[in-house]
């Protein structure tokens, strides 16, 4: 299937990693231009090189999500070196699991606030845009209560709550809004990865729990968000696309 994607100009917060870094390689083999940001100047710099061998138009960039001005900047850097923006995919998240203050001031600045800046920074593109559209990474945290149940778990639900919003204000403006919850996900360096050595028991709990007998890789997640961020979803706009092999029992209505 051609997801027509090809000259589209995409962006991705924290694309160095796992399922951002799994997205913004998805759609530069799509043949979009892709603009991403990550703390780590390094990892950006390593990253543009390797997107760039697909051929497209690459911008990177170190950002600090929770900088509201450095967020700003960044999109409109990116517009400027990309032509434009179509595509804006919100994935960072301060994975805030903690249950005290501090970690709910940071759940809120970078995944809840995180997104909304990114969306409000590539507005005024994605109005002049014919293939605009906005995914937002969410987690099956925000369905159901698990051990991150918190901060983390409240401002993933709220950022479905977000999506569908802006998805039902922005849809006169042919502007699609759609986010996507994966279930655990492993790649190495990651969460889950990080547990599998420092919290067996709960690694192999949480292992346990999947019917599939295991968990998610990045590339199973960007192929259901570049889906939806591409034109082949072109009548998807309002919904939660759950990628979680069956993980959670709750019914989505």
């Amino acid at each position: 299937m051609d997801l027509g994607l090809k000259g589209c100009t995409a962006l991705i917060t924290g694309g160095t990693k796992g399922i951002g870094k799994a997205i913004a390689q998805t759609l530069a083999a799509e043949g979009a231009h892709v603009g991403f940001c990550a703390r780590d100047s390094a990892e950006v710099a390593k990253c543009v090189e390797e997107l760039s061998a697909y051929g497209v138009k690459v911008f990177g960039k170190s950002v600090d999500i929770g900088d509201a001005a450095a967020l700003q900047a960044w999109v409109a850097e990116a517009a400027a070196a990309l032509g434009g923006i179509d595509v804006v995919v919100a994935n960072v998240s301060a994975l805030a699991i903690n249950n005290d203050e501090a970690a709910w001031q940071q759940g809120f600045q970078v995944d809840m606030m995180g997104t909304v800046r990114l969306v409000n920074a590539a507005m005024p593109f994605l109005e002049k845009s014919n293939h605009a559209s906005i995914v937002t990474i969410s987690s099956v945290s925000g369905r159901e209560i698990d051990f991150a149940a918190g901060p983390y778990g409240a401002f993933k639900a709220a950022i479905v709550h977000y999506t569908q919003g802006l998805a039902y204000h922005l849809a006169g403006k042919n502007i699609r809004a759609n986010s996507v919850s994966p279930g655990n996900t492993y790649f190495p360096g990651g969460v889950w990865s990080q547990i599998e050595v420092g919290n067996p028991d709960l690694y192999k709990q949480a292992l346990a729990m999947n019917p599939t007998g295991r968990m998610a890789t990045p590339k199973e997640i960007a192929n259901a968000a570049v889906f939806l961020a591409s034109s082949a979803a072109s009548f998807v706009t309002g919904t939660n696309l759950v990628v979680d092999g069956a993980l959670t029992k709750g019914v989505q209505l």
